[in-house]
């Protein structure tokens, strides 16, 4: 069994397979120990199977308990064997879109006390004691306020867990070597964006600059890409098994906004605090003892 422990942050069922999901397997199959966090059950996303659309938010409003069993089969496809909800299941709930009424619901992550949060997350850091992290960039990738929330808890809870004062009740103090975000290059955007056009998509994002994209990094700002080819059919079917979510086809995957997307064979970040022997590692844990 491998000593390389991974602690992967992520908002909302689906999200892991998005922006991490090649590198969630790739450590799996190496045998490192993986623990994915995911704050929310999605209940605000938008349902793709007509068959389960009355579980939508104005309607029964029980999205989230499907999406715990789509999260259960991604895992499976994942080889993850360790995923916990943050603060346990329906304690936070999906915050929605930035500027929906749902982000005022007092229950939902958007509005959760930072502390109290993070106080959920501390003891998993104390007790998997993982030497990197990884979660969302500071505006959560595309400003999504969960996203958002995602990284401010993942962050502060990092830093507390790392102070043997702080809350000793919640184990023995852990400090993170290696903290990454998620980062989409614009190199590679655009790569996508030309994929899209050459096989016929005309819609509004195919027809977009990628250097107006909020969400596409400066290449030069990349510290890890990471080649996940070998782990694209664990990849696809842990995205298939978020079929509330993703449609996935011909190479693509498109979310609830149909706007498609290659499934990338690499996966790239930034590094946010610790240090590696060159840019970009191939590997995040590269020269860590």
């Amino acid at each position: 069994m491998s000593s390389r422990r991974l602690l992967v942050v992520h908002a909302h069922p689906d999200d892991e397979v998005l922006s991490t999901g090649g590198l969630i397997a790739r450590h799996t199959a190496a045998g490192d120990q993986v623990t994915l966090v995911t704050c929310t059950l999605g209940e605000e996303g938008e349902i793709l199977l007509p068959e389960i659309s009355h579980l939508a938010a104005d309607r029964e409003d029980d999205l989230g308990a499907h999406r715990i069993e789509e999260l259960a089969e991604a895992m499976k496809a994942l080889g993850v064997t360790d995923n916990r909800l943050l603060g346990g299941p329906g304690t936070y709930r999906d915050s929605g879109m930035m500027g929906e009424p749902s982000n005022d619901r007092p229950d939902c992550l958007w509005q959760a006390d930072l502390r109290e949060a993070a106080d959920h997350l501390i003891p998993v850091i104390r007790e998997v004691r993982p030497q990197v992290m990884v979660t969302y960039d500071d505006f959560g990738g595309y400003g999504h306020p969960d996203h958002i929330q995602a990284h401010r808890v993942a962050t502060y809870a990092a830093v507390l867990a790392a102070v043997p004062s702080y809350r000793p009740d919640l184990g023995a103090a852990w400090e993170i070597q290696r903290w990454f975000w998620t980062a989409f290059p614009v190199s590679e955007v655009r790569k996508g964006i030309e994929a899209l056009r050459a096989a016929g998509d005309t819609s509004d994002f195919a027809a977009m600059d990628p250097d107006d994209l909020p969400f596409a990094v400066a290449d030069e700002f990349v510290d890890a890409r990471v080649d996940v080819s070998q782990q694209l059919p664990a990849k696809r079917g842990a995205m298939a098994a978020h079929a509330s979510q993703i449609n996935l086809e011909q190479g693509f995957f498109a979310l609830s906004n149909n706007e498609g997307m290659p499934v990338f064979d690499t996966e790239f970040f930034l590094l946010a605090k610790g240090e590696i022997p060159a840019r970009p590692v191939t590997d995040l844990f590269e020269g860590l003892a």
